[in-house]
């Protein structure tokens, strides 16, 4: 009989406050890949759960992945391949070029953010594995719900579980992949 694949464990909280002083314990515990859910921000969690924002560096990338790759193109063209001397001017013109470069930067900055988002919030997803959880549903009215995920290189399904049952909270469940 296979194992189950795990996602996670979640823990329920009745309270804002418990959440957090939860979260702050599993930080303190050494977990690094877990999650809160609640129905409004909270800023006391901005500290404590882990977050990886790569959108900065995507986009830097594709910003200077479309600058040199527009002026590359425009040289190629003007003063290689296709090369019209007009009115004696240079075929290598930097300042004719800038205008074209801005807005391929502007562009392939864009499309690296507007993607790099779509790639790292795991979407289109038509399912979560939370979703199965029927009281997670209350996440976005009146529940708070912590999950350290099987990711954590602390995870044990025994050890975690043991370790949210002390935070005393409202519930605990294991979260299996589908």
């Amino acid at each position: 009989m296979n194992e189950p694949r795990w996602y996670g464990i979640v823990a329920e909280f009745e309270a804002a406050s418990s959440l957090v002083e939860a979260a702050r314990a599993a930080r303190e515990a050494g977990y690094r890949r877990f999650e809160a859910y609640t129905p409004y921000p909270i800023k006391a969690l901005d500290e404590i759960v882990p977050s990886w924002n790569l959108v900065p560096p995507m986009v830097l990338a594709g910003g200077i992945f479309g600058g040199i790759g527009a002026y590359l193109m425009e040289y190629l063209i003007a003063a290689k391949l296709y090369p019209i001397n007009v009115g004696g001017r240079p075929l290598d013109s930097w300042p004719a070029f800038i205008p074209i470069t801005f807005e391929l930067t502007v562009l392939f900055a864009s499309f690296a953010a507007f993607f790099g988002v779509l790639f790292l919030c795991g979407l289109p997803a038509l399912f979560h594995p939370l979703i199965q959880l029927p009281e997670f549903v209350r996440a976005s009215d009146d529940r708070f719900f912590l999950c350290i995920e099987a990711t954590d290189h602390r995870f044990d399904i025994r050890r975690t579980a043991a370790f949210l049952y002390d935070q005393s909270p409202a519930g605990v469940w294991e979260i299996e992949h589908p």
